[in-house]
Order: C-alpha cells, then sequence, then structure tokens
C-alpha cells in the first residue's frame, strides 16, 4: 500500500536533540573531551569578561562553533550561521537547543575577537594536551618538527613598494642584505610576505604554520605561526622546544630527547642550539651534489645514532597534521589577516586536529538520555 505524501507540519517533536545523534557519531567523544577542556580554562575565560553588563555569546559556545569551522571545512562565518540555523548536529555540538535563536554574524564575530585578545586558542591547546597527558599518551623524549606555507588573505597585486625601504647593509637578511621583504608590503595585510619554500615555487602572500609534534601518538604539543622566512622554521623550533623540554642543567648529562626533521633544518646555528638544550639532532641530511658541501652539521656520534632512522620514519607523522589542516580547511587559505590573528587560528586548526586525533584514542562511553 503507497504511504500518503502529507504535508502538515507537526507541533511539536518528542525526541530531544540528544537522542538524535547517534551514540557512536565522532563528534560525541569529541565533544566530551572539548567540555573538559572548557572546564579547565573556566576561570581564564571569566577574566576575558566585565562582572556586569548585558550578556554576551557564552564562550564555551562560541569555541564549540569555531572548532565546528575546522572540523566540517565550514568557509565563512555566515555559512556557519547558516549551518546552526537548521543542522541538528552543529546545534547539539555547540550548546543550542532546537529552539534557539542563531547570533548575529556580526556579533559572533566580535566576540570572537574578545577571543583572539585573550590567546584563548593557546590555553585551549593546553587544556587538551592536559587532558592526553593524564592518559598518559605524550611523549617526553621523542618529537617531530616541521613547518608549513599559509596562504594570507591578499593577493600578490596588493603588494607594492614600501615608501621607506632599508638601506644597504639594514636590511632582514644575512648580514643586513636588503631583501624583497623589505622592499615591499601589502596594503591589505601589511605582515603577509611574497615567499615560496622551493625555488620552482611561485612566491605567494603568506604566512608560516609551525608545529612540534610528540612521536608516540602523534599529537601536536606545541604550535605557532610567524611570518614567512627562510630562518622562521628553525628559530621557531627552538622557541617551541623551550616550550616543552626542560633544559639540561649546565654540565649535566644529556636529556635523552630527540628531535627530528627534514634537511631544511640541517643548519649549523640551529643544530648547535639543539646541543645546548640537550636533544640529540636527528636531522635528515643533505646527500647530494654542491648542496650537501659545507651544509651538513651533524658530527659522527650524532650520524651513526641508531635512534636516528626511527625519528626519520616518525617525523612523517607530522606531514598527516599539515595535509589534513589544509585539505579543504580553512587553514588552505586563511581568512583573518595580521600574524596575531593568524597565530590564534592556526593554534586552533591544531586544537581541533589533537581534538579528532584523542577521540580514537581515549575511549569514552557515551549514555543518550
Amino acid at each position: 500500500m503507497r504511504g500518503d505524501d502529507l504535508q502538515q507540519a507537526a507541533m511539536f517533536s518528542y525526541i530531544t536533540l540528544e537522542r538524535r545523534i547517534p551514540a557512536d557519531h565522532p563528534l560525541r567523544a569529541i565533544r566530551r573531551l572539548t567540555d573538559r577542556a572548557l572546564q579547565r580554562i573556566g576561570g581564564d575565560l571569566d577574566k576575558l569578561y566585565a562582572p556586569t553588563g548585558r550578556p554576551s555569546i557564552a564562550p564555551e559556545r562560541l569555541l564549540r562553533a569555531l572548532l565546528l569551522m575546522v572540523l566540517y571545512s565550514v568557509r565563512s562565518e555566515r555559512q556557519l550561521m547558516e549551518q546552526l540555523d537548521y543542522n541538528l548536529l552543529f546545534r547539539w555540538f555547540v550548546g543550542l537547543e532546537m529552539d534557539d535563536e542563531v547570533w548575529d554574524v556580526t556579533v559572533f564575530t566580535k566576540n570572537r575577537e574578545r577571543l583572539i585578545g585573550g590567546e584563548v586558542s593557546q590555553e585551549l591547546l593546553a587544556a587538551v594536551l592536559a587532558e592526553a597527558q593524564e592518559k598518559q599518551l605524550l611523549s617526553a623524549e621523542h618529537f617531530s618538527v616541521d613547518g608549513t606555507l599559509i596562504q594570507a588573505w591578499a593577493a600578490s597585486r596588493s603588494f607594492q613598494e614600501k615608501s621607506d625601504p632599508p638601506a644597504s647593509g639594514q636590511g632582514s637578511g644575512h648580514g643586513g642584505e636588503v631583501l624583497l621583504r623589505d622592499k615591499v608590503e601589502s596594503k591589505t595585510d601589511r605582515e603577509a610576505r611574497l615567499y615560496k619554500k622551493a625555488t620552482a615555487d611561485k612566491s605567494v602572500p603568506s604566512y608560516q604554520g609551525h608545529a612540534l609534534l610528540e612521536n608516540r601518538n602523534g599529537l601536536v604539543v606545541a604550535a605557532q605561526a610567524s611570518c614567512s622566512a627562510t630562518a622562521a622554521e628553525r628559530e621557531a623550533a627552538l622557541e617551541m622546544l623551550d616550550e616543552v623540554v626542560k633544559r639540561p642543567a649546565p654540565g649535566g648529562s644529556e636529556s635523552g630527547v630527540t628531535l627530528g626533521a627534514d634537511t631544511q633544518y640541517q643548519d649549523e646555528k640551529f643544530i648547535a642550539g639543539l646541543r645546548q638544550r640537550g636533544v640529540a639532532p636527528h636531522v635528515s641530511e643533505y646527500t647530494k651534489g654542491k648542496a650537501s658541501m659545507g651544509k651538513n652539521a651533524l658530527n659522527e656520534q650524532e650520524r651513526a645514532d641508531p635512534r636516528r632512522s626511527i625519528s626519520q620514519r616518525k617525523r612523517k607523522l607530522i606531514e598527516g597534521v599539515f595535509g589534513w589542516a589544509k585539505l579543504d580547511r580553512p587553514l588552505r587559505q586563511i581568512k583573518l589577516r595580521g600574524l596575531k590573528r593568524v597565530d590564534w587560528f592556526y593554534r586552533l586548526v591544531v586544537t581541533a586536529y589533537n581534538l579528532m586525533r584523542l577521540g580514537k584514542l581515549i575511549p569514552i562511553p557515551v549514555q543518550v538520555g
């Protein structure tokens, strides 16, 4: 018997929003981990708001909504608000009931600026890592590092010559050499730089994202963005190591910490910095042609370290982070301008990646009410 195509709308729903989400949906584990992390930073979130006045968007809901943008490759805040209006899965994850009104786009973006000013994405990343540390999922000794190019929200034609370029010998290059970035700047994003990672590539307006990964489960333990520069990856790597690894006492023994990296990090000054920190430099070496002459800085003992081959295999895990973050996601070409905003959003993307990984590593019982 053929059923009737009735169009009459029901007045009430007897199925709760919680019950509409499958018990085994991947977002359930991510939501539980996100809520735990938000509880850890609740006191810091309180400091961003005045005790009196009109209530704003709850920062917890705002952060969950921003995580959805990353996890589901939502292109803009306007599209996110549209999804929240009819997507029950999104409403459940953010914490909105079926009848709650969706925020205005302008109000949403202005509230986001408060979180950017408070560096909340870094605190959220630390809170997520604290959860992983409690479950003993992080390696304290073996790490990998790498960087990636982040295309800026600026066009190449927006770059024009500076009115006051530095004189010869006062540039940002080696020995004060005046580089292209010293001569031109974008009129739409003054901190973006024309840069390319490979000789055959085309220079594009960009920033660089850097990540320090622990080798046990492939979780990012430190992240930051920087202006694009040849030495930026090595400088950021040492800064991130200082955040994570405690330096050995002067004259003390080696810490046992290892760092895997590609040939971009094969630099005498960088290798010396690792040695000062008691970190074994498991850095890939140049092997062919003139490029290898005078560039390899490892000594024979470091080259023969049996752990080095393991680090070189493990360091490829970090490529998965960048591949995930840039494949059809907002980090492919970031729509925020200025280094502070780019750095904030980059850390949020890394946090979303860690949450996705932890959702698979930590079994969380779910009860659907």
